[in-house]
């Protein structure tokens, strides 16, 4: 039961929002905690680009189709099907939750868990680490495109304006981060607990800010309770439905099973560590608790669900391999 359950970093998450809603900070100290959130977001992507290694996303860099099939689910099919189930349906969520799943849609693929998950299910990791990699560099330019052509209409996105504030708070601190890797890659290599300690605290603050801000602006009125209902069932219908054309679009394009895998973990995964930070960027702080609460439930689904299925890939491989040797005394 325990690959159902919360992880302890969901678990803090959801601490976190509790505290916020409870003690929101305001005045005077919400400022200080707006400042606080920028620095330590922008010194989470610096370590990011610190921290990043160039071998194997060269070494993966050469599957251009498989690449090309996880971008397209990530920035394509992702937001058609968002757009597509607004459309259908939008009485279903208030504006603002549907603003939210709609960005949920917008954002990149994670990096950790997609190779984590790849890995764990005996696929192609060099092809995981430099897809995943490649959605999240591009994401932090495309999700503010995105947002600004898609949400603009519905109040999110400012167009040039909020590409430059990403480019400013997370592109320039990862780009400097590149820069000293030579100097302080080596340190972050035999640091990366400490940094993913760093990562996470980072994320918890800027949780911590946008639920507080939420709450004193009273968002928690804004929507009934059952629209929490109705918006795990949406997130369940979009990882469903790209769990399944990943897994059907690999075979029908021909890949092997380990870039079947590849295709299924990377192009399913929405990233919470870049979606609070650009959610900070592009979005006030009176909508950013709803904004990000999609983020937050697909993130615990796409874990809980992806476990499950990495194990049962891993299982086949097991049983595929033993095969062979079952057969070997019948054939002697």
């Amino acid at each position: 039961m325990s690959r159902f359950l919360p992880d302890r970093y969901t678990l803090l998450l959801i601490a976190v929002v509790a505290a916020s809603s409870l003690f929101p900070a305001t005045g005077q100290a919400g400022d200080v905690l707006k400042i606080a959130t920028i620095a330590a977001i922008s010194l989470l992507f610096f370590l990011h680009g610190a921290r990043l290694s160039t071998a194997a996303i060269v070494a993966g860099a050469k599957h251009v189709k498989l690449h090309a099939a996880i971008l397209a689910c990530t920035f394509l099919l992702f937001p058609l099907l968002g757009l597509g189930m607004q459309a259908a349906f939008p009485g279903l969520l208030s504006p603002a939750l549907w603003m939210g799943v709609i960005f949920l849609c917008l954002l990149p693929s994670t990096v950790q868990s997609s190779i984590a998950f790849t890995s764990m299910a005996r696929g192609n990791v060099p092809g995981a680490i430099c897809a995943a990699t490649a959605s999240n560099l591009l994401g932090t330019l495309v999700t503010p495109v995105l947002v600004a052509f898609v949400l603009h209409k519905q109040g999110g996105g400012s167009g040039l304006a909020d590409a430059g504030r990403v480019m400013l708070q997370l592109l320039l601190p990862f780009a400097l981060g590149s820069l000293m890797r030579p100097w302080i890659g080596e340190w972050a290599r035999r640091n990366n607990k400490l940094l993913g300690k760093v990562d996470r605290g980072s994320i918890l603050l800027a949780v911590y800010a946008a639920f507080s801000a939420a709450a004193a602006q009273g968002v928690w009125h804004s929507f009934p309770p059952q629209d929490m209902a109705v918006l795990v069932g949406i997130n369940a219908v979009l990882l469903g439905v790209v769990l399944f054309v990943t897994a059907r679009g690999a075979r029908l394009l021909g890949f092997s099973k380990e870039d079947e895998i590849t295709l299924v973990f990377c192009g399913s995964k929405k990233s919470l560590m870049s979606g609070i930070p650009l959610a900070t960027v592009l979005f006030g702080p009176a909508d950013m608790g709803v904004i990000v609460l999609p983020v937050m439930l697909f993130h615990q689904m796409q874990l809980m669900v992806c476990a499950v299925m990495a194990r049962r890939y891993a299982q086949r491989e097991d049983a595929a391999g033993d095969a062979p040797a079952a057969a070997s005394p019948r054939g002697a």
